[in-house]
């Protein structure tokens, strides 16, 4: 089993996808034991010699920040806090973000500048290790004070309550100790607050949009290009001397990997009897560019959410100092991750608008891309489901970060709800991915109707392409049941490998 290091080191976008795809196990480094043990050392020894009350350790939470608590009740204080934040609720947590909140949760611990015990930090490594996922809900989150809600709900099992999911089976958190052999954790003081404040959740449903949208980027080119030979596009839009004189870096980009995609097709050189196409095609490079820039930005700053200390207060024993601030707050991922949804959702806008194109009877292509239009209705459907799906991508696209509502007697007075942009980014690029399949679905149709027309060819890497896809994905001769090629199709891309077509 190969095997993650959690140290101080930069954790990539790269990396991640990579720990996640190839199944990974994580394991402490020496340095960030040393952090963790570091740490919790110095703060016992604080609160020793410690007079002054210290947030979250010694007193209450939130409005409740000025009641001092007895060292005799500071244990049950911390498993109180978990216990009573755990108010969840609405759809549950997919496992694969769950299973990113774990890491996401374990690198942030291992700094260590949260005071958390080291065989704290060890069991969430086993319960990553061992595919145990707590169950968490996707609603109760502000994105403030930490994912306080969600937090908990994943933090539950670690003291032997809650529920999780092992081996196909849902079980309480007593019943998971049982079968593992272990004890449940005696949380000490400050680590009930070092597993709930924090922004995991919300980083975690970041990590899996950001790395869909990379994808999702890449394959809107690529579906563009089949859609544009399928159109008889044109090729001058993606000339750089155009994107030179307006040389956003998404633009660029964007010009010259049509341009590598459609290397040896006859169809882009063919006579085009047209003079411009429409904005769906004729802009992509200022469109899909955008959103590359869109996207690059926000993974930049989602890279240095995952690789930050995010709890409250936080502790540094080299200054001997513990500073109550707001490192939980979730303002720079709620407002990125309503960029992101935005982002994300104009590739599947555009996309629609496409598939509008290469169904209405233009450029020698049959109405609604059937042979026999009228008794059959051929894809006249399917651009309306797309259309059901980009409606809702917009109406997900109102920014949550815009809202604020005070919480905790008005101490928290001011909100990000990035918990709640994250579940809607999510699924704003999940719908992207179903949009673009079914543009796919669309050219894929179109293409053979272009090629039987004009006895041309596309490139070396779209006739590749097409091809594989319709290993999976047959064209149509008559009305059939869609839904089910519409599945296939979206099968296709979650499985079609980007190298192929060197992306």
């Amino acid at each position: 089993m190969e095997i993650h290091h959690i140290s101080p080191e930069l954790l990539t976008l790269d990396r991640v996808s990579e720990i996640m795809e190839k199944g990974m196990h994580l394991e402490l480094s020496e340095e960030s034991k040393k952090r963790i043990v570091k740490c919790r050392e110095y703060l016992d020894k604080k609160m020793e010699n410690q007079k002054e009350p210290i947030y979250g350790v010694t007193t209450g939470f939130g409005s409740l920040c000025n009641i001092s608590i007895s060292k005799e009740q500071l244990s049950q204080l911390q498993k109180n806090l978990v216990m009573s934040h755990a108010c969840g609720c609405g759809d549950e947590v997919p496992h694969e973000v769950v299973k990113l909140m774990l890491l996401n949760k374990i690198q942030s611990l291992s700094y260590g500048h949260s005071g958390s015990q080291l065989v704290t930090v060890q069991r969430l490594v086993d319960f990553f290790n061992n595919d145990i996922y707590p169950v968490v809900y996707q609603l109760g989150s502000l994105g403030a004070s930490g994912d306080l809600a969600p937090l908990a709900n994943m933090c539950l099992p670690l003291i032997g309550l809650g529920q999780v999911d092992y081996k196909g089976e849902r079980i309480s958190g007593e019943e998971l100790n049982k079968r593992m052999g272990w004890q449940p954790i005696e949380l000490q003081s400050k680590e009930g607050l070092a597993l709930l404040n924090g922004t995991q959740f919300m980083g975690a449903f970041a990590m899996y949009s950001i790395l869909k949208a990379k994808r999702l980027s890449k394959l809107a080119d690529l579906i563009m290009t089949v859609s544009l030979e399928a159109f008889d596009g044109r090729i001058e839009p993606f000339f750089d001397h155009t994107h030179l004189v307006r040389p956003h870096k998404g633009q660029l980009a964007t010009a010259r990997r049509v341009r590598a995609l459609l290397e040896g097709s006859e169809i882009i050189k063919r006579h085009k009897e047209h003079v411009q196409d429409p904005y769906s095609f004729r802009c992509v490079p200022q469109i899909h560019g955008a959103c590359k820039d869109a996207i690059n930005h926000v993974a930049d700053i989602i890279t240095t959410e995952i690789n930050s200390a995010t709890d409250n207060p936080t502790i540094f024993p080299d200054e001997d100092m513990v500073i109550s601030a707001g490192n939980f707050h979730g303002e720079p991922l709620a407002i990125n991750l309503d960029f992101l949804a935005i982002a994300v959702s104009e590739l599947s806008s555009v996309s629609e608008r496409r598939m509008y194109q290469l169904i209405g009877a233009k450029r020698n292509l049959p109405s609604f891309l059937v042979a026999k239009p009228g008794v059959n209705s051929g894809f006249m459907i399917p651009q309306y489901a797309a259309a059901s799906i980009v409606n809702q991508n917009k109406m997900f696209c109102m920014p949550n970060s815009v809202d604020t509502i005070d919480s905790s007697q008005g101490q928290e007075d001011h909100v990000s709800f990035g918990s709640n942009a994250a579940t809607k980014c999510y699924r704003v690029v999940n719908n992207t991915e179903r949009v673009l399949a079914i543009e796919l679905l669309n050219a894929a149709q179109a293409l053979d109707f272009r090629k039987k027309e004009t006895g041309l060819k596309s490139s070396p890497i779209i006739e590749k392409f097409v091809a594989q896809y319709r290993k999976d994905v047959h064209f149509v001769e008559n009305d059939e049941v869609l839904y089910e090629l519409i599945q296939k199709s979206i099968a296709f891309l979650q499985a079609y490998d980007l190298k192929e077509a060197n992306l």
